[in-house]
């Protein structure tokens, strides 16, 4: 299960942040998951409450916001969001398309004292 590494790296990067804010406890974390992205929201939540204890987030809310995929046809420049994976354009068919969101994970925000 890959989310633990992702989790410990998350736990890192917000340890960072809250260090170069002089913040001494997070409160909220809100990240942003693609679809496309390969991390299963429910295990990524498991191992977070898992690693968060004893640490700078323990306590903290965790939020995931689930992006879908969004694509950009080169043909006709429609950007979609896709309910399903299917990689057409939903205006014109072509298959000529290039993945504009949805295959990453983002630390977007944090709340901290």
């Amino acid at each position: 299960m890959h989310e633990y590494s992702v989790v410990q790296a998350l736990l890192e990067q917000i340890e960072g942040v809250a260090k170069d804010n002089d913040a001494s406890k997070v409160t909220k974390i809100v990240v942003k998951i693609g679809v496309m992205s390969g991390i299963e929201a429910h295990l990524l939540e498991i191992a977070f409450n898992t690693f968060k204890e004893k640490t700078i987030c323990d306590g903290a809310e965790f939020v995931m916001n689930i992006q879908p995929l969004t694509i950009e046809c080169q043909n006709c420049q429609q950007v979609s969001e896709l309910q399903k994976i299917h990689y057409c354009c939903q205006k014109c068919e072509s298959t000529n398309v290039k993945v504009v969101d949805g295959e990453d994970m983002f630390l977007m925000s944090l709340e901290m004292e």
